[in-house]
């Protein structure tokens, strides 16, 4: 593995048609909004599991590449399994140094944990890890319109109701939006002697590639058509970074074409970049 070296910051640009890219549970999973200001809004949380799911898909279960927050396995069994390869007792109260040392195991063996980090203190204590990368909340360009629409099943679902013809359904969805997301990378995080993760640069370029190909994996009739359109990349001469991570997303702007109204496609939108006021010492590269 080889070590990381530079501090980065990206912006992603992505787009949702005819579908709802990230239901809110709290309102009969309707798409997220900004009730403020009508703008979609789209979690870290489902960013980085549309990014664990694409991580696991290409690598597997290859060594170093587990995925620790997953569907069907207790976090505590992984804790179990840190515990056993590292000489510690299961369910017995570890030494601040045995700790360190299942906490090193984790980060070593679940690419999660060594790109996002993770609380990992609950049932055999492996620590806390903070991890190197982390992404803002996504929010669309424009304000979005929720549409719920209702749909029909030519079957029932109880057998008591089976004189009746069809069922009556409702989808939620958004007709197009065109969403922003933020992220960083700290290199200083990835490598600290004692709380770095090792999050390395062959796992970085896993990390560019997963955020452009995660929606090529991940289609579903509730999520309709979604796909990376542009992602560009800040990357710094030092491990600290050379200039302020706002100033360098203030350089990257995004609006409707003239006379667009309301937009129904990525064509109808303008992406503009600030090249020329790319501070010394910071690489800009448009990876799509």
């Amino acid at each position: 593995m080889t070590t990381l070296s530079n501090r980065y910051e990206f912006v992603l640009l992505y787009d949702v048609e005819n579908g709802n890219p990230n239901g809110d549970p709290d309102a009969g999973n309707m798409p997220r909004i900004d009730p403020e200001t009508g703008y979609g809004i789209v979690t870290d949380v489902c960013l980085k599991r549309k990014i664990r799911n694409y991580v696991e898909m290409v690598k597997g279960d290859a060594p170093g590449y587990h995925i620790y927050i997953k569907e069907g396995i207790p976090l505590n069994a992984n804790h179990k399994e840190a515990y056993l390869a590292v000489g510690l007792q299961p369910g017995q109260k570890a030494t601040v140094e045995g700790v360190n040392r299942a906490r090193a195991w984790m980060c070593q063996n679940f690419y999660d944990i060594r790109a996002f980090g993770a609380v990992l203190s609950v049932g055999d204590n492996c620590g806390q890890v903070r991890g190197p990368v982390q992404l803002n909340f996504s929010r669309s360009i424009d304000p979005i319109v929720q549409q719920e629409v209702t749909i029909t099943r030519l079957t029932v679902t109880r057998e008591e109701e089976a004189e009746k013809e069809r069922t009556i359904g409702r989808k939620h969805i958004i007709p197009y939006a065109l969403y922003r997301v933020e992220g960083y990378i700290s290199a200083k995080l990835a490598n600290d002697p004692t709380k770095g993760t090792g999050f390395s640069e062959e796992d970085l370029a896993l990390f560019w590639e997963a955020l452009i190909n995660m929606f090529e994996h991940d289609r579903s009739a509730a999520r309709g058509k979604m796909a990376t359109r542009k992602l560009f990349v800040f990357k710094h001469e030092s491990d600290l970074g050379n200039a302020p991570a706002h100033k360098l997303f203030d350089l990257v702007r995004v609006s409707k074409k003239a006379g667009i109204n309301p937009p129904r496609s990525f064509m109808d939108y303008e992406v503009f970049v600030n090249r020329e006021n790319v501070p010394q010492g910071v690489t800009l590269i448009e990876m799509l």
